[in-house]
C-alpha cells in the first residue's frame, strides 16, 4: 500500500480495479478546507489518461508491474510472436495489447514484455533503434544551415523526419519515445 502523499511519477498502482501508472501529481492546499493530492493516471491496459484527487492520507495498492526481456519474432498477420530466450516459451500478442510499440522493431529484436499477476498488457521497444531508410527524397550536399527536414520510411515501415542530408540506404539512430531522428550511424 501507498498513500497518496507518497506519490511520484512513474509509480505504479490498482484503482478501482485497474493498473494505473502516475504521469503527473501535485500536492495542493487550498486557502479553506483539507489539502489534496490532484493526480493524472495513465491505464496501463488502454492507454486513457484520467484525472483523480485523493485525500494525502489515502492510500491505495501498489502494482507490481513485471518486465520480462524476450526476442520479438514475427508477424503473422494476426499476432505477433515473441520468445523468452532462457526458457524458449513463446507468447502471441495482437495487435490491440501492442498499440504502437512495435513501430520501430525489427524481427528478433529485443523487448520487454510488461505484465501484472501474469497478464500481459503491453510491450516496451529498446529506447534506441538502429534502422536503414528505404524511401525518401534525394538530399543535397551542403544543404544543412536551415535545419529542414523531409520525411523517409525506414525498413520496419515507420515514417521519421530527418535532415535533408540523409539518403537512401543511410542506418540512423531513432529515439523509440519520441520517434524522433537522432543521428546517422
Amino acid at each position: 500500500m501507498i498513500s497518496a502523499g507518497d506519490f511520484r511519477n512513474g509509480v505504479t498502482i490498482e484503482y478501482e480495479g485497474e493498473i494505473y501508472s502516475i504521469v503527473e501529481f501535485q500536492h495542493v492546499k487550498p486557502g479553506k478546507g483539507a489539502a489534496f493530492v490532484r493526480t493524472k493516471l495513465k491505464n496501463l491496459k488502454t492507454g486513457a489518461v484520467v484525472e483523480k484527487t485523493f485525500r494525502p492520507t489515502e492510500k491505495v495498492a501498489k502494482a507490481h508491474i513485471e518486465r520480462k526481456d524476450m526476442q520479438y519474432l514475427y508477424n503473422d498477420g494476426e499476432l505477433y510472436h515473441f520468445m523468452d530466450v532462457e526458457t524458449y516459451d513463446q507468447i502471441a500478442l495482437n495487435k490491440d495489447q501492442l498499440g504502437d510499440a512495435l513501430k520501430f522493431v525489427k524481427e528478433n529484436d529485443m523487448v520487454k514484455i510488461l505484465s501484472h499477476n501474469g497478464l500481459v498488457f503491453g510491450v516496451e521497444p529498446p529506447l534506441f533503434v538502429e534502422l536503414e531508410i528505404t524511401e525518401t527524397e534525394p538530399g543535397f550536399k551542403g544543404d544543412t544551415a536551415t535545419g529542414a527536414t523531409k520525411p523517409a520510411v525506414v525498413e520496419t515501415g515507420a515514417t521519421v523526419n530527418v535532415p535533408l542530408f540523409v539518403e537512401i540506404g543511410d542506418k540512423i539512430k531513432i529515439d523509440t519515445r519520441t520517434g524522433e531522428y537522432l543521428s546517422r550511424v
